[in-house]
């Protein structure tokens, strides 16, 4: 499945209709050279986890269908029957307590009607109710706070009639949804699947900023996805900022989250879709859970090589890829074991470069970078912001050591903090840098400034 993802560079001028970047309005002498920064000038990491699910493993369940469908091809004809029919909740937990113990956040797919088993809001044959609704609370308290949560579709496999609730009575390459559609579809028809898919996760409690998409589901419709991800994450959940995970960026290619589809700058009713790419092909176990786990190529062992380790010196979001068959491994939890060394050993050289997001943190934040007007008059930087966004940090030509920094939010004002060092930036500090200062601060919606003594 993973294979049908592709690199989205020079994709997105044709999605990003109506898009107006702020230009920093700044009118002291140097003011043009602010800029804005890394989120507390760290590279922003991020871990996206496909064919994630509630018990069922996807592995299992996807490969005779994808047999059915593509009879031809060689991937598929595996003994399927001896793998795991489930990913149990005890590797959830021992993997989400892990996680949340190194900081790890990221994207975690919830499948609403994987691979056509059953319905999460309604019932899993083969899985008592209790065990349903344990596994999905379960996601819910341990995972939330560190994770976005994706449906990757409606089942992954199947493509389901929405007025009848059932799989498409073909199969064939056309009616499965990592190859759908096969024909154009118009922004309504993509947006009622999309929210249709999203409904269900409604239902069971689990909020959604976001989706997914399975294997190369939208590649025929590329704008048209973006646009219907906008409406449909809008329509069901009422989310502020929609965005996707879709396309993955390798070699020399910009792993920056892309701006599609901005509309209304300036206005009380911006809408935008922010594309956020993986940087890495997914090593670990695969989508089947039987790869052999090749860790090393996000990471060596002593992180002076991988593909993590060069986008961290590029300074580029480093967001890494992998299915969650392939954390499990059918039992063996070799994909988990590789990646928990990744992870300890990025910490090990790493930790005071690099921040980990949630995939829609990475998004606001580039979002916000973009989009916010900032305005130097005299000692006094201005910003108007149309999203709030955490950390942001921004670098300012000072000639002179300023002797404080004061955050005005309407009629609150804080201090902000002097640090000595770059590590020690966090929202409400600054440090001096050389001839200019950095400031870190959690920027609010709307207007609000720093003002200057000094």
């Amino acid at each position: 499945m993973d294979n049908q993802r592709r690199s989205f560079l020079g994709q997105s001028a044709a999605l990003v209709g109506g898009l107006a970047l702020a230009e920093h309005s700044l009118t002291a002498k140097d003011a043009d050279k602010i800029e804005v920064l890394d989120p507390r000038m760290r590279v922003p990491m991020s871990f996206i986890i496909d064919d994630s699910t509630c018990l069922v493993n996807m592995g299992h369940f996807c490969l005779p269908q994808f047999a059915t469908a593509w009879p031809k091809r060689k991937v598929y004809q595996r003994n399927w029957k001896t793998w795991s029919r489930e990913i149990p909740d005890a590797f959830v937990r021992e993997f989400g307590e892990w996680c949340a113990q190194h900081d790890v956040k990221g994207k975690y797919s919830v499948v609403p009607y994987p691979c056509c088993v059953g319905w999460l809001d309604r019932v899993l044959p083969g899985w008592s109710r209790r065990e349903l609704q344990d596994s999905i609370k379960l996601v819910r308290n341990l995972l939330l706070p560190n994770w976005d949560i994706h449906p990757e579709m409606i089942t992954h496999t199947r493509v389901i009639d929405l007025k009848t609730g059932r799989p498409m009575e073909k199969i064939s390459a056309a009616t499965m949804e990592n190859s759908y559609p096969r024909v154009k579809k118009s922004v309504d028809e993509l947006t009622a699947y999309l929210a249709y898919a999203l409904k269900i996760l409604r239902n069971v409690g689990l909020p959604c900023e976001g989706i997914t998409t399975p294997g190369g589901f939208g590649n025929l419709v590329k704008s048209e996805l973006s646009l219907a991800v906008q409406e449909a994450v809008r329509d069901v959940f009422k989310a502020e900022l929609p965005h996707y995970f879709k396309y993955v960026s390798l070699g020399k290619e910009n792993t920056e989250p892309k701006l599609e589809h901005v509309k209304g700058v300036g206005t009380n009713d911006l809408r935008l879709t922010v594309n956020v790419p993986a940087g890495t092909g997914d090593w670990f176990g695969g989508w089947t859970g039987v790869r052999r786990s090749e860790g090393h190529r996000y990471c060596n062992a002593d992180a002076s090589q991988g593909r993590m380790v060069e986008l961290i010196k590029a300074k580029k979001p480093a967001v890494m890829l992998c299915h969650w068959p392939g954390m499990y491994c059918n039992g063996r939890k070799t994909g988990f074991h590789d990646f928990q060394k990744v992870v300890t050993t990025l910490h090990g050289r790493f930790k005071d470069e690099t921040i980990w997001m949630k995939v829609s943190e990475i998004a606001r934040y580039w979002a916000a970078r973009k989009l916010t007007k900032i305005r130097r008059q005299a000692a006094t930087i201005e910003f108007d912001a149309p999203l709030a966004s955490n950390l942001f940090t921004i670098r300012c030509p000072s000639p002179t050591l300023p002797k404080s920094l004061t955050l005005h939010i309407g009629k609150k004002q804080k201090p902000l903090k002097q640090v000595e060092k770059a590590h020690q930036l966090k929202p409400n500090t600054w440090l001096r840098q050389g001839d200019a200062f950095v400031l870190c601060m959690n920027l609010p919606k709307g207007k609000s400034s720093v003002r200057i003594s000094g």
